[in-house]
């Protein structure tokens, strides 16, 4: 298995996988998510790819077929933030792993690919979010060490 950054050819694997992760979502929130849509269209992956501070990793089997994906966005404290340390993190704002790759480490792959990388673009933490009944991702993400660090709580009316 390789790691690298997606390419065009990709966008189509990466469009399924988005779809894997919408109905995992509308599973939990069918009053949030809309099954049968993705978070991102082809176009939108399209115009990532040439977003440096938007960089999509895949993980690849030998015959380049992509098995998973990690959505990420270098993002920094605002310039005209006076009440944080500045500093940029990598987030993690989607990812993926094919049900058919699932349990062959890919995600551990990924997750470490981009804690690598982040480290080399001088970032001082990787985040992503995880929705709350994701019980799966959020024991996933704990095993790679990773804390909560806030939570967001909402009251529907």
């Amino acid at each position: 298995m390789t790691i690298r950054l997606a390419q065009e050819k990709d966008i189509p694997k990466i469009i399924d996988l988005l779809q894997q992760v919408l109905e995992v979502h509308a599973k939990i929130r069918p009053d949030i998510f809309i099954s049968g849509t993705t978070k991102y269209s082809f176009d939108d992956v399209k115009e990532m790819l040439c977003v440096e501070s938007k960089p999509i990793y895949v993980a690849a089997d030998e015959n380049d077929n992509v098995l998973g994906y990690a959505i990420c966005e270098i993002k920094e404290t605002p310039e005209d933030a006076t009440n944080k340390v500045k500093f940029k993190q990598l987030y993690i704002d989607d990812l993926c792993v094919d049900e058919k790759a699932r349990g062959q480490h890919v995600g551990r792959a990924l997750f470490e690919h981009v804690k690598k990388e982040a480290k080399r673009m001088g970032c001082y933490e990787v985040t992503l979010a995880v929705w709350t009944g994701n019980d799966r991702a959020e024991a996933f993400y704990e095993g790679l060490g990773m804390k909560t660090k806030e939570r967001i709580m909402e009251f529907i009316l």
